[in-house]
């Protein structure tokens, strides 16, 4: 099976998921660029449905946690969201107080919604050393936000 046809297959795996033609399409894609990110060449219709599944599952998964409502629906004044500048926490400062390992997990995990088996896949460790480094970075950062706030600049 060429290139072509594999991720034609993979198209129509993600299309039984989604029943969505541009879902499908992007759930494909990214499964085949998952692929090749991890493995550098292509792995088989096996390794490809796997990937895409996974994806699925976890856009799944994010979807139902998180109700995403676009901005210009919200009825909010800027003042309304603003937090208070006595209350923000140098998020910076705190993030680059933790360990290279801390961060890249941390980041895969809580920003780009990576499960600890993909983040372990990814930066080649054992699914249990990264599910130590994200508790560890989580608590290093509530430690740090705990005791840090900007203060009001002086005059």
């Amino acid at each position: 099976m060429n290139d072509l046809d594999l991720l034609q297959a993979g198209y129509r795996f993600a299309l039984s998921l989604t029943g969505n033609p541009a879902e499908a399409d992007d759930l494909a894609q990214q499964g085949w660029l998952r692929l090749h990110k991890c493995y550098g060449a292509r792995k088989g219709r096996g390794a490809l449905f796997t990937t895409i599944r996974r994806l699925f599952i976890d856009r799944y998964r994010r979807d139902r946690r998180v109700e995403l409502v676009a901005i210009e629906d919200l009825d909010l004044e800027p003042e309304d969201i603003a937090m208070p500048r006595t209350e923000r926490i140098d998020l910076e400062r705190l993030l680059v107080s933790l360990r290279e390992k801390e961060r890249e997990v941390l980041f895969l995990h809580a920003v780009e919604g990576y499960t600890a088996a993909e983040i372990a896949t990814l930066t080649e460790q054992s699914r249990g050393t990264v599910l130590s480094l994200i508790q560890r970075a989580r608590r290093k950062l509530a430690a740090g936000a705990t005791s840090t706030t900007v203060a009001e600049p002086a005059g």
